[in-house]
């Protein structure tokens, strides 16, 4: 066996190149003459071509989804938060009127007082099992679900002493409203933001403009056109129907897209400035004249035993201040950004203002008959303001009547308003991810078939 001399080196055989190396020879061979360069600018085309169709399909898909959530998911849960909201108001009004009515409420009291808990305990139960992606509506929900049989019992707690003339109901019915206002109403209008929060955030993921996808349809296009001039110029050929139909399928979905898109955003904007707004200023417009109606109910039960730290009574001073947030200061027209003024300047036709002028107006005759029931308790004849309240004929409780069915005539309105705007935004969409990848592929499929026309000439 022989040995290498000492010293010299053995020889090595030459390293193999890599895949990725080798590729990338043949590539710049196969770009070094015109088959080879045609080849590869097909590919390029019908790789944008196809992307342009993913992009459009992926943007477009996910904005229908969020514009369906805004119809199907968001804006309901929005409203059941603030039915929740306003239905606890009005449960602890109707308790507060009853109470004063006497020892035995009158039966279509205690029938709405009913009717409002086993509302807000069914709404509870839907938000609960809608909510699984708000840690904050989970919260708010847990709260509402402890407190509400806790006010329940203090409501019972106080029929049943008033039932039988002791002064302790009246404490009841204090301590219930005080849980009422200070965790349920807080919890009850929170759980209404989160969802209203929800609401909004699905508006901006459905109207925000797809630029990714406009961007690479634009820069399609100018490939065709540059793939088009080249071949134009090489072989004084005008058209490549290939191209050409791959050029017009790239147009048509990028028309598409674009006119598609600002017809769902317009849809949408409008569902949420003339539908969902209004709602929301309507919602809060009728609960603050249901929690107004309850303070006055419990000014006269109280009779002064809660004050406010200047020395004012509790109930009055709330009275006042939701009334003002309703319709503004004094007993004149709707102030300038009142809840009532805000809902005439949302409301965007005849059918909308008109309950809301209508719901202001009966406000100014509420004020009146209150301030006139006031009087009558300051002068000593205590029964007589109790009739002035919750009797029959002109009563407040006929002004606050009247102004909550004007409120409900409105929000009815602007649910149809709402719906009928945001089903139309949300069609702009249909068949738009579908139709973009389909076109897309054919356009692909067309730039192949006018290079391979080309490459047929070199064989």
């Amino acid at each position: 066996m022989t040995h290498p001399p000492t010293g010299t080196a053995a020889p090595t055989a030459p390293a193999r190149p890599t895949a990725w190396a080798e590729g990338l020879d043949r590539l710049r061979a196969g770009s070094a003459t015109e088959p080879g360069r045609l080849r590869i600018i097909g590919a390029l085309l019908a790789v944008l071509v196809a992307a342009f169709g993913g992009v459009t399909a992926w943007q477009t898909s996910e904005r229908e989804a969020a514009a369906d959530d805004v119809v199907r998911r968001s804006q309901p849960l929005s409203a059941d938060a603030a039915s929740i909201h306003r239905s606890l108001a009005d449960a602890d009004t109707s308790a507060a009127a009853g109470f004063l009515a006497g020892g035995q409420w009158p039966p279509e009291v205690r029938q709405r007082y009913e009717r409002d808990i086993d509302t807000a305990s069914a709404l509870l139960v839907k938000a609960a099992a809608n909510s699984e992606g708000s840690g904050s509506a989970r919260r708010r929900i847990a709260t509402l679900n402890e407190e509400l049989p806790v006010y329940t019992g203090l409501i019972e707690q106080a029929r049943a002493n008033n039932r039988q003339g002791l002064p302790l109901g009246g404490a009841y019915l204090r301590y219930a409203n005080e849980r009422m206002r200070t965790r349920l109403l807080p919890a009850a209008r929170a759980l209404y933001e989160a969802e209203t929060a929800r609401l909004e955030a699905d508006y901006t993921a459905a109207t925000v403009w797809p630029w990714a996808a406009l961007g690479t349809g634009a820069a399609t296009l100018g490939a065709l056109g540059w793939a088009q001039r080249r071949e134009f110029l090489r072989t004084n050929r005008v058209f490549s129907h290939g191209l050409l139909a791959a050029t017009g399928a790239t147009a048509v979905v990028l028309l598409w897209l674009g006119a598609g898109h600002a017809l769902a955003a317009a849809g949408l904007h409008e569902s949420r400035d003339s539908g969902a707004r209004s709602l929301q200023v309507l919602n809060e417009a009728r609960t603050g004249s249901l929690q107004a109606r309850g303070d006055e109910s419990l000014t006269l039960v109280a009779r002064g035993a809660v004050l406010t730290p200047d020395g004012r009574d509790f109930y009055e001073t709330g009275y006042r201040a939701r009334m003002a947030e309703l319709a503004g200061r004094g007993t004149g027209a709707a102030g300038r950004g009142s809840l009532l003024d805000r809902a005439q300047r949302l409301a965007d036709d005849a059918a909308g203002r008109d309950p809301v002028r209508k719901a202001a107006a009966e406000v100014r005759v509420w004020q009146r008959r209150h301030a006139e029931a006031r009087k009558t308790d300051e002068g000593g004849a205590y029964e007589d303001a109790v009739q002035r309240v919750i009797g029959s004929g002109d009563t407040t409780g006929a002004s606050f009547d009247r102004v909550d069915a004007a409120l409900a005539s409105a929000v009815t309105h602007e649910q149809r308003e709402f719906r009928r705007a945001a089903d139309r935004g949300r069609g702009a969409f249909t068949g738009l991810p579908a139709g973009a990848a389909v076109l897309a592929l054919l356009g692909a499929a067309a730039a192949l078939l006018g290079i391979g026309r080309r490459l047929s000439e070199y064989r």
